[in-house]
């Protein structure tokens, strides 16, 4: 088994309201709370952050399905919105949609839509921070598929 470790330094001088850093070896960025949550709003945010990497897993993973089932995709691009629910005090990260979108020639449509939308289910299922949440926040995969 081979174990990879990553590595994150993070500075926080102030309190509640006021922003700190983080650094990885690919990523150096500001971080707050979210005006959303009575934060300054400045840098990036845990919510953002969460979502990011649940985004660029997902999409990794389905381009990577996507090459290994010999479609020949021109585009893929997606949106994701991560739904956070503040009651009472208690801050729960509910859900996480993700909306990928595959372009594919038009001559393709009909021999491989039923294997996308196959494709973009089993990737959210077999990312690792899709797995990682598993239990805790639900993550959906809504697949379009465009042709040119």
């Amino acid at each position: 088994m081979a174990q990879h470790v990553f590595h994150l330094k993070a500075h926080w001088p102030g309190g509640r309201n006021d922003t700190g850093s983080i650094a990885t070896k690919n990523l150096k960025t500001i971080v707050s709370i979210p005006p959303e949550m009575d934060g300054p709003g400045i840098g990036t945010n845990p919510d953002e952050m969460l979502l990011g990497a649940a985004a660029t897993c997902y999409i990794i993973t389905l381009a990577a399905m996507i090459e290994r089932s010999k479609v020949d995709k021109i585009d893929l691009t997606m949106e994701s919105e991560g739904f956070v629910d503040v009651t009472d005090g208690v801050i729960t990260y509910e859900k996480i949609t993700h909306r990928p979108v595959v372009t594919i020639k038009e001559e393709q449509l009909k021999k491989f839509s039923t294997l996308l939308q196959k494709l973009a289910i089993k990737a959210e299922h077999s990312c690792m921070i899709s797995r990682a949440l598993k239990g805790n926040v639900e993550v959906e995969a809504i697949l379009t598929i465009k042709t040119q």
